[in-house]
């Protein structure tokens, strides 16, 4: 088959969730068929020609779009005018819209494949065979975003989450195939037949994340875009709330904090014993070098890729049930799971100080992980309905 694979992020570096699973999709997907890759850009300071040449192995045409500010400005205030989620505004442009289309005749694609909500308005009318890519479930992001941040942006979360639930179900039947990264996301489609998205999780390239032997410098380490908001709100939630409860009886607790483009709220908890590294070249180290791994998600949808990188490279991890929901492993058996900061500070000082159990539970992560996360199964059932789909438009 020939794939028109299109992004609303140039998938490369893999520091986000989204260029993770698009860079490994494509990866796999381009064994049997031809990628013709289009990527919307937002970021001037992103290395166009390196992430050309990290991609250039799997794809017989990459395209990058840029989106200017005072486009996307504009775009979002038409979107806020029609009624639109404002993050659909955000990527859309009409011009770029015309160049998506303009290649989409000269290769003739048998397929379309469009990740992320965001992209949906380039391709939802196209008579192509089509598949959208939910990945996460935007709307409930926007609305658990309304427990945890200023009152005063409140009415605009809650305006987001309405518009983009709707904006989830109208898209629904534009598309031949629909997919999501777990059950509970699904779930959360408003659409009466949701049961109908395909679940095509995330996996680990077990190849690069693997046990590896390092002194141990910290206790603790967490791991994320720092910017995305989930992921900074977790920051603020494990030392505010939960670390001073681990200090009490263990002041020695050191923890890494560690991630690209850390906002202001996460620098702020930079310590002698909070180590805010920003970007760190080959994550790896940061996992290598730490004893447990934590992750207090509290809002935000979506399976954790960091949960499936600590646990493949054999470290003992605490999570929420939210995170947990997604990921599905046995809890006090392959992960440890808490809501409250006083019973994860009890998961952390169990661990750091019973060698034995996390030691266990870090085999019993690591054999799960490897079970039920692998890049090439997950894409295989991708790829196995993307080609049911062409052959069935071959048939009308």
């Amino acid at each position: 088959m020939k794939l028109f694979v299109l992004l609303s992020r140039i998938p490369y570096p893999l520091e986000k969730g989204d260029k993770l699973r698009a860079f490994n999709q494509i990866k796999q997907l381009s064994k049997h068929n031809e990628i013709v890759l289009c990527a919307l850009n937002t970021n001037k300071k992103l290395d166009k020609q390196q992430a050309f040449k990290a991609l250039q192995p799997y794809c017989v045409s990459i395209n990058f779009f840029d989106l200017s500010k005072i486009g996307i400005g504009l775009n979002v205030f038409k979107a806020g005018l029609k009624g639109l989620p404002l993050q659909i505004g955000y990527f859309y442009n009409r011009k770029t819209a015309k160049k998506i289309q303009e290649l989409i005749n000269r290769h003739q694609p048998d397929l379309l494949y469009g990740q992320l909500l965001r992209v949906a308005q380039y391709i939802r009318y196209n008579e192509l065979p089509k598949v959208i890519d939910y990945q996460d479930v935007f709307s409930e992001g926007m609305k658990r975003r309304m427990k945890t941040d200023p009152w005063w942006k409140k009415p605009f979360f809650w305006m987001e989450y309405k518009r983009l639930q709707k904006h989830e179900v109208a898209v629904f039947d534009d598309f031949d195939i629909k997919t999501i990264i777990s059950k509970p996301d699904r779930d959360l489609i408003a659409h009466p037949n949701s049961d109908q998205i395909l679940i095509i999780a995330n996996g680990v390239d077990y190849d690069f994340f693997r046990p590896k032997e390092h002194e141990k410098i910290y206790d603790l380490v967490f791991t994320g875009n720092m910017g995305y908001p989930p992921n900074s709100n977790a920051v603020s939630f494990l030392v505010k709330d939960i670390l001073p409860l681990v200090w009490k009886k263990r002041p020695e607790t050191r923890i890494l904090i560690a991630g690209a483009s850390p906002n202001a709220s996460v620098r702020c908890t930079a310590s002698e014993k909070a180590t805010v590294s920003g970007w760190i070249k080959d994550i790896r180290d940061a996992y290598a070098q730490s004893r447990v791994f934590i992750a207090p998600m509290r809002i935000g949808t979506g399976l954790q890729n960091k949960l499936l990188e600590a646990m493949s490279m054999r470290l003992p991890a605490i999570t929420t049930s939210l995170a947990n929901s997604a990921l599905k492993a046995k809890e006090d058996v392959e992960i440890l799971v808490g809501d409250d900061a006083e019973t994860l500070a009890k998961h952390i000082l169990m661990l750091l100080d019973n060698s034995e159990k996390a030691d266990k539970l870090a085999q019993a992560g690591y054999e799960f992980v490897h079970k039920n996360y692998d890049w090439s199964a997950t894409t295989a059932q991708l790829e196995k309905s993307m080609q049911q789909v062409v052959n069935d438009s071959f048939k009308k």
